[in-house]
């Protein structure tokens, strides 16, 4: 199998790397300054195992492909807004023997929240979910991290909208012999929202930094059990913090191996590159969305979704509100909802 990285950024790129290292056939897929850097260089991989450079072939889109093989994986690891643009360059590629990509081949969905795979699913008929436990950075064009030992990340993964199948199983089986635990659940789902309501978080560290004050913590509390109430008023299961942490235990510890303290999540990697764009739609916006769809107030997921898209627009410095004026503004929120 071989396996094409759509978004070979900091999950993507680990992904890649390790498939890679493994002896697996990767192609990675990048645009702009990453692009070039990875077409000139190779992947630089940085990991507490050491760094790697991985000089694997890199397309900016299917074009440079051509026809692809009946064997091939799309592994879809770009943020989600940058999704719908995906399925649509890659699902109408041919494929060797007859057929498109979105007709014959799978895509495996490596993101945030739970929206990917819904897009995914209007466009292709085999659809797999990823629920992406993988501490990773996008650290300049053509360099990736992953801090996590001994396991690069643990990846839950299951058919979509539920099952599993004999791909799932060969696609596990190669990311497991890659530092990766890749767990086959008939219920991947029930993963990712028990994942989206710790990514409720992200819009957090993306406004005021990372959450090291009580302060702050606190708030993620209040974020997160909104979240809570909205998923259990629609009647959606996720994973409670218990199994999580059994699934998970020991088995990713973070290990420094430049001397840097653990950074912020994707989102704030989003603003630090200045994209221009952030994930704050299908993380605190699933749950505003849900909380409008039964009838439960969300004014702190509103407020952060509103606050993440403003500092993405404006290109406001990432981290640069204090903690302090992100509380008082969130007060204020849900005074006005009582």
């Amino acid at each position: 199998m071989r396996y094409i990285i759509i978004g070979a950024g900091a999950v993507g790129g680990a992904i890649g790397g390790r498939l890679a290292e493994a002896g697996h056939e990767v192609v990675l897929v990048a645009r702009g300054a990453h692009y070039e850097a990875l077409r000139a260089g190779g992947l630089r991989f940085m990991t507490p195992q050491g760094t790697r450079t991985h000089r694997l072939l890199t397309v900016d889109g299917p074009d440079a492909l051509g026809e692809l093989g009946a064997d091939d994986v799309l592994v879809l690891a770009v943020k989600t807004q940058d999704s719908e643009a995906a399925l649509q360059a890659w699902g109408p590629t041919p494929v060797a023997g007859g057929g498109t990509a979105a007709e014959r081949l799978p895509v495996v969905c490596a993101q945030n929240g739970v929206e990917s795979q819904r897009l995914a699913l209007r466009h292709f008929h085999r659809v797999y979910g990823v629920c992406v436990w993988l501490p990773a950075t996008f650290v300049e064009p053509g360099v990736v991290s992953a801090a996590g030992a001994p396991l690069t990340g643990i990846l839950h993964l299951g058919r979509y909208p539920h099952g599993t199948d004999e791909t799932a199983r060969r696609i596990a089986a190669d990311l497991e012999k890659s530092r990766f635990e890749a767990p086959v659940v008939p219920d991947v789902a029930r993963w990712q929202y028990a994942k989206l309501l710790g990514n409720l978080a992200n819009s957090i560290e993306a406004v005021s930094g990372v959450l090291t004050s009580e302060e702050g913590l606190a708030l993620f509390a209040r974020v997160r059990a909104e979240g809570e109430a909205v998923l259990d008023a629609a009647g959606i299961e996720y994973a409670g913090e218990e199994e999580q942490h059994r699934a998970r235990g020991d088995k990713i510890r973070f290990e420094s191996f430049d001397g840097s303290e653990r950074g912020a999540g994707s989102s704030w990697q989003s603003l630090n590159r200045g994209t221009g764009t952030i994930e704050a739609d299908y993380l605190n916006g699933e749950i505003a969305l849900l909380g409008r769809l039964h009838g439960v107030p969300t004014p702190l997921n509103a407020l952060l979704q509103r606050l993440a898209n403003t500092f993405a627009r404006e290109r406001r410095e990432a981290g640069s509100m204090p903690v302090a004026e992100l509380v008082r503004l969130a007060d204020e929120a849900v005074a006005t909802t009582e």
